[in-house]
């Protein structure tokens, strides 16, 4: 009698099914191509317009293509904007099990900041207009690597690395570069600070097309780093004991990404400038549209969203409400709000 009673309470629980695939259900995996498809559709449709929209040439012109050819520089300088913040901040995400810091936190952009100001209050607002080519844009992003290569170096290779301890030294360099840019910077004069100021706004009109040729296959050299490490990356992302108890060596892996992500963002700084919340809104957005853990979803995912945020923010801003100067202002302060709610519900750093 109890046997039969057992039995038939066994057939009662429904049986739970466990898997290790990217999706939990088909559902899922098929709202997410959806979703991913109309992204790129929008970003398509979105890059069109800034392409063609508004164009003052007519078509049957032979004007038309040089113009369209102009424009074409701001959306690739678009496009490498997207691709190395949103790829940086989710795998630099990942890796430090935190979906509230940025790469923004080691002190990339407060470099870049010093470098402008420097320049400036040193040698005047003729070398300022004057650093600018390829052997400005590579002092740039090879002082930004440098730096974070030795951070890296020093707290993660030693003998008490530590992770936590590389992220709150990199606050400390960052706010302390800030500062002294700061107080360089209230000791210019007028004309000096408005000269430096449009420097330092992020703006893909501070793009220059002779960096393309080195800029683009480098980024897609490590686009693809990163997409072909992203099965190893879900591991990685899992902690050290369970990195190490599949048999892979953690701090070369954390060093190797992280030198990656460092590049990513010393290239983007130097060619658009400071973006501090846009891969932060970037990564929000990509976690809630990929639900899943592996990165061969959400690198693509971010990287539909990234590209789709910058064009469409630009072609309103520039085409709608013709507020060419407050693009990046704009994006910061959806990327902060954003940061502030994150920080709210979460109630931890």
């Amino acid at each position: 009698m109890n046997s039969s009673k057992h039995r038939m309470l066994k057939e009662d629980v429904p049986t739970v099914t466990r898997a290790s695939k990217a999706f939990r259900s088909k559902k899922d995996e098929r709202r997410y191509w959806i979703l991913l498809l109309v992204l790129l559709v929008l970003g398509a449709c979105s890059t069109y317009g800034l392409l063609v929209y508004n164009n003052p040439i007519p078509v049957d012109s032979s004007s038309f293509l040089p113009v369209v050819r102009r424009r074409m520089i701001a959306v690739v300088a678009m496009i490498i904007a997207a691709i190395c913040q949103s790829l940086s901040t989710i795998a630099f995400q990942s890796i430090t099990n935190n979906r509230i810091i940025t790469p923004s936190l080691l002190g990339f952009e407060s470099l870049y900041s010093t470098i402008q100001t420097s320049t400036i209050f040193f040698f005047g607002a003729n070398a300022l207009i004057s650093f600018k080519g390829t052997s400005a844009f590579f002092i740039q992003v090879l002082a930004m690597v440098f730096l974070s290569l030795m951070l890296y170096g020093w707290l993660l290779s030693g003998k008490y690395a530590n992770l936590q301890l590389m992220l709150l030294i990199g606050i400390v360099i960052g706010t302390g570069l800030g500062s002294l840019s700061s107080f360089m910077r209230r000791l210019l004069s007028p004309s000096e600070f408005d000269i430096l100021q449009a420097r330092l706004f992020g703006s893909v009109n501070n793009a220059d097309a002779e960096y393309f040729p080195i800029v683009i296959p480098l980024v897609i050299l490590i686009a693809l780093s990163l997409m072909l490490y992203s099965r190893k990356l879900n591991i990685v992302s899992l902690g050290k004991d369970v990195s190490t108890s599949f048999g892979m060596n953690y701090r070369s892996s954390m060093i190797y990404i992280l030198v990656l992500v460092s590049v990513l963002m010393s290239i983007s700084t130097a060619l658009v400038g400071p973006l501090t919340f846009y891969g932060f809104l970037v990564a929000t957005l990509t976690y809630l549209a990929a639900p899943t853990y592996d990165h061969r979803y959400v690198f693509p995912m971010a990287l539909a969203i990234g590209f789709l945020i910058m064009t469409s923010a630009y072609f309103f801003m520039y085409h709608v409400f013709n507020a060419q100067g407050v693009v990046s202002v704009i994006i910061e302060l959806f990327g902060g709000l954003t940061f502030l709610i994150a920080i709210l519900r979460k109630r931890i750093l």
